[in-house]
């Protein structure tokens, strides 16, 4: 028999939260045309500005060919620009169009309503305390591995 003690499993309870949530917003992007994966890239140029593709890979957790695809079908709909990097052209640098801030809009619409819902019930010192224990749980998992996705440097190879 196939047992665990999940009442007991930190990455069961994050994991188990983090689907539920990518759940309800995957819901409300799915209206505008945009999946959680697309949305997610667009997050990641919101909060790292341009970056390489192989950075983006980093941040995300996702493989090259999952991510590549992800992006051919952004770059198809217009939504961002694979451009080469001018140190290295097999480096590709992923900068959002003008058709990817009016999707940002609605996202972060999204974002906030699906926030809300999950906030329900939760005091202001609840949820800052858990916003610093997932930190602490980062950190302790991490260590510095995110500084070092951030320095990524355009002399990366890429995969296109």
């Amino acid at each position: 028999m196939l047992t665990y003690d999940f009442e007991q499993s930190l990455g069961y309870w994050v994991c188990s939260t983090s689907h539920a949530i990518r759940k309800s917003l995957d819901a409300k992007l799915v209206q505008d045309g945009i999946t959680f994966r697309q949305w997610e890239v667009l997050a990641m140029i919101s909060m790292h500005g341009e970056q390489t593709q192989r950075q983006l890979g980093d941040r995300m957790g996702i493989e090259a060919p999952t991510l590549a695809g992800i992006l051919d079908r952004m770059e198809r709909d217009g939504i961002l620009e694979r451009v080469p990097c001018s140190e290295d052209r097999r480096c590709k640098r992923i900068l959002a169009t003008d058709k990817a801030e009016l999707l940002w809009e609605r996202g972060v619409q999204c974002a906030r309503e699906t926030r809300e819902q999950a906030a329900v019930g939760l005091t202001e010192e609840e949820l800052a305390l858990f916003k610093e224990l997932c930190g602490k749980i980062r950190h302790n998992l991490n260590g510095d591995k995110e500084a070092l996705v951030a320095t990524g440097s355009c002399s990366e190879t890429s995969s296109s």
